[in-house]
C-alpha cells in the first residue's frame, strides 16, 4: 500500500474505501426504520468516481440478498441499475450481468427498469464542453469504445429473454419510446436502428415489429423532403464545387513542371441536404442488414430470406404502400426482391390481387398499380418472360373493364369513377416504354406480334379516354413508340383532349392565377432512379434519366438495382457485432 508521501487531510479517501454496514445488514436496519446506513448506501452507489472493485464488491453483495429487493427498494434498485458498468473491466461486466439475471429472475418488477437500462444505451452519449460556463459543443461521442458498449448491451439483453421468456412482450414497447426524434444527428439514427436490428437477429419474434418500426420512422424523413428537393440542394453544391475548383486551378496555374493530384471534395460520401444524409444512413443499413440476413458463407438462405419477404410485405401493405409519394424507403423490398425471381414474381403477384380487388379501397388499388408498373419498368432483373405474363394479366383486365363500362351510363372519363382503371393503363404505358425493345429484340416479328395482339388501340380509343389522364410525359412518349411501330396512332387523340382543357387548380399564392392540373392522377413511379442517394456514391452507374430526358430509353439503361449494385457500399462502416450473423461483424 501507498502510504508514505500520502496526505491524509488533503486528499479524497480511496475508492474501496466503504461505509456502512453490508447490504443485508443495511436492508435489515431499514426494515426496523433505521434509514441512515441504506441512505448512505445510496450516495455512495450514485459516486461518479466508483471504482470497478467497489462496484464488484457491492454488485456480489446485492446478489446474495436479491430475493430481499422488493419493490419496496425500487430508488435503490435504480441506483444500481445506473452503474457505469459499460465499457469498464471485464470483471465488472460479468458481474454486473450476473446480477441482472438474478434480478429478473427473482424479481420480473424489475423487469422493464432493466430493459430501459439496456435500451437507453443504444446511442452515443451526448458530450458537452464548456468554456467560460458556457456550453459550446454538444456532439455525439464517438468512443473507441462504442461497439464494446454495444456488445455488452445485446449480451444482457440475450440473457434477460433467456431468463424471462415474456421479455418481447415489454421490450418492443420500450425500443419504440426511445427511437430517437428524427432530426437527431445520422450518427445517433444509425446508432439506434443498427442496434435494434441486432435485436431482431436474436429474437426473431420482434423481426416484423422492428422493421415496422424503422421503416415508419424512415416514411417521416423520406416525405419531408422531395426528391426535387434534394436533387437541387446537392446538385447547387456540386456546382459550387465545380466553380471553386476551376477558379482555384486558374489561380494556381503555372508552368512548371509539377505533377498535380486533384482531391475529391470535402463531404463526398456525405449528403449536404440533412434530411437526405439521415435518410441515406439508414437505407445503407437497412440494405446491408436485408442482405446479410438472406445470405449465409455467400449463399442465399431461401428459408429465411422467405420469412425476411413475409415481413416486409407486411409492412409495405401497412405504411409503405399507403404512403403517398415516397421516393426510397420502398427500395428495401424491391433489394430483396433482385436475389431471387420468385421473390419479384411474389411482389407481382401480390399487387396484382391488390389491384383486381374491389374490397380494397380505391386509393390503394391505383397505388398498388403504379407500384406494378414501376416495377415491370424498372427492375432489371426481371426477364422477359415475366414482364410480358404481367401484360398479359394486365391488358385483359383492362379489356373487361371496358366491356363492363362501355355500355353503361358511367361510360366518360371521370378520375374519381375509374381511378384504378386508368392507373392500370398508365402502368402499362409505362411498362411499354421501358420494356418494349426487350420484347422485341430477340424476334422482331413475334414481338410485334405480341404487341399487336394486346389490342393497345382499343385501350386508347375507348370512351374512358385513358391518354386524358395519364401523365403527358407518359402519354407522348408511349405514342412516340406506338407511332413508331404502327401499334396506335394517339396524336389524334392528344389533340383533341388538348383542346378541351383540364379541370384547373388555383395557385396556392392566392390571387386569381390559375394553372392547369397536368397530374390529375397525382400518380409518381415509385421505383424511379434512387438518386441522388445512395446511387450518388456509385460512381458512373446511374446517369440521368432518359425517360427524363424525353428520350425512348434503352432496355439496358434501365435505371434498376441488381444483387450486386449495392455490394461496395454496403460494406460501409455501419455496424458492430459478433459472428455468426455478417450483419452483426461490420465494425463501426
Amino acid at each position: 500500500m501507498e502510504i508514505e508521501g500520502r496526505d491524509f487531510m488533503n486528499t479524497p479517501p480511496l475508492k474501496t474505501v466503504r461505509f456502512g454496514g453490508n447490504v443485508v445488514a443495511t436492508l435489515a436496519k431499514f426494515k426496523q426504520g433505521d434509514t441512515s446506513d441504506y441512505e448512505l448506501l445510496k450516495h455512495q452507489l450514485a459516486d461518479p468516481d466508483i471504482k470497478d472493485a467497489q462496484i464488484i464488491n457491492w454488485l456480489q453483495e446485492f446478489r446474495n440478498c436479491v430475493t430481499q429487493l422488493s419493490k419496496d427498494h425500487e430508488q435503490l434498485i435504480y441506483l444500481v441499475l445506473r452503474l457505469p458498468w459499460l465499457g469498464r473491466s471485464p470483471a465488472v461486466v460479468e458481474e454486473y450481468l450476473a446480477f441482472l439475471s438474478n434480478l429478473v429472475s427473482a424479481q420480473t418488477v424489475y423487469l422493464r427498469a432493466c430493459l430501459k437500462m439496456v435500451v437507453s444505451n443504444f446511442t452515443p452519449k451526448r458530450v458537452k464542453i464548456c468554456e467560460g460556463g458556457v456550453d459550446i459543443s454538444d456532439s455525439d461521442d464517438d468512443d473507441e469504445n462504442l461497439p464494446i458498449n454495444f456488445d455488452q448491451c445485446h449480451q444482457a439483453l440475450q440473457l434477460i429473454a433467456r431468463y424471462v421468456p415474456s421479455t418481447s412482450r415489454f421490450l418492443m414497447p420500450i425500443l419504440t419510446e426511445n427511437f430517437p426524434f428524427v432530426q437527431k444527428s445520422s450518427r445517433t439514427l444509425e446508432c439506434y436502428v443498427h442496434n435494434l436490428l441486432r435485436v431482431a437477429v436474436y429474437i426473431p419474434s420482434l423481426q416484423r415489429h422492428v422493421l415496422e418500426l424503422i421503416i415508419s420512422r424512415m416514411l417521416k424523413l423520406d416525405v419531408s423532403a422531395s426528391r426535387g428537393e434534394i436533387e437541387e440542394v446537392e446538385n447547387a453544391v456540386q456546382q459550387q464545387e465545380m466553380k471553386g475548383e476551376q477558379e482555384e486551378e486558374g489561380l494556381f496555374d503555372m508552368d512548371e513542371d509539377v505533377c498535380s493530384v486533384k482531391s475529391s471534395p470535402a463531404g463526398t460520401n456525405v449528403m449536404v441536404h440533412p434530411v437526405a444524409e439521415r435518410l441515406d444512413t439508414l437505407m445503407v443499413v437497412l440494405l446491408a442488414f436485408i442482405k446479410d440476413m438472406c445470405h449465409v458463407n455467400g449463399c442465399l438462405d431461401v428459408e429465411q430470406t422467405k420469412d425476411l419477404y413475409k415481413d416486409l410485405v407486411c409492412v409495405f401493405d401497412k405504411l409503405i404502400l399507403p404512403t403517398h409519394a415516397s421516393c426510397h424507403v420502398q427500395y428495401a423490398l424491391f433489394y430483396l426482391c433482385s436475389f431471387r425471381l420468385a421473390l419479384a414474381e411474389a411482389f407481382l403477384e401480390h399487387l396484382w390481387r391488390l389491384l383486381q380487388s374491389p374490397s380494397h379501397p380505391a386509393v390503394l388499388r391505383q397505388s398498388a398499380a403504379g407500384y406494378m408498373g414501376s416495377f415491370l419498368a424498372r427492375a432489371n432483373f426481371l426477364p422477359v418472360a415475366t414482364v410480358c405474363a404481367c401484360l398479359d394479366l394486365l391488358v385483359p383486365w383492362l379489356h373487361l373493364y371496358i366491356d363492363s363500362q362501355d355500355s353503361g351510363s358511367r361510360a366518360y372519363c371521370d378520375i374519381m369513377l375509374h381511378g384504378p382503371f386508368y392507373n392500370a393503363c398508365q402502368a402499362v404505358f409505362y411498362t411499354l416504354i421501358f420494356r418494349h425493345r426487350s420484347i422485341l429484340e430477340g424476334d422482331m416479328k413475334k414481338g410485334l406480334a405480341y404487341l399487336q395482339g394486346l389490342n393497345l388501340e382499343r385501350i386508347v380509343m375507348c370512351q374512358l379516354n385513358p391518354l386524358k389522364v395519364c401523365l403527358p410525359a407518359v402519354t407522348n412518349m408511349f405514342a412516340a413508340i406506338t407511332r413508331k411501330y404502327q401499334l396506335v396512332f394517339c396524336y389524334t387523340i392528344i389533340e383533341r383532349n388538348s383542346r378541351h382543357v383540364l379541370p384547373v387548380v388555383r395557385s396556392s399564392v392566392g390571387g386569381d392565377c390559375v394553372s392547369t392540373n397536368t397530374n390529375p392522377l397525382d400518380s409518381f413511379f415509385p421505383f424511379d432512379p434512387y438518386g441522388p442517394l445512395i446511387s450518388r456514391h456509385k460512381t458512373g452507374e446511374i446517369d440521368e434519366d432518359d425517360f427524363l430526358r424525353g428520350e425512348t430509353p434503352e432496355t439496358k439503361g434501365v435505371m434498376g438495382m441488381t444483387p450486386g449494385s449495392y455490394e461496395s457500399h454496403l460494406h460501409s462502416p455501419s455496424s458492430v457485432g459478433s459472428p455468426p450473423i455478417a450483419f452483426l461483424q461490420r465494425p463501426f
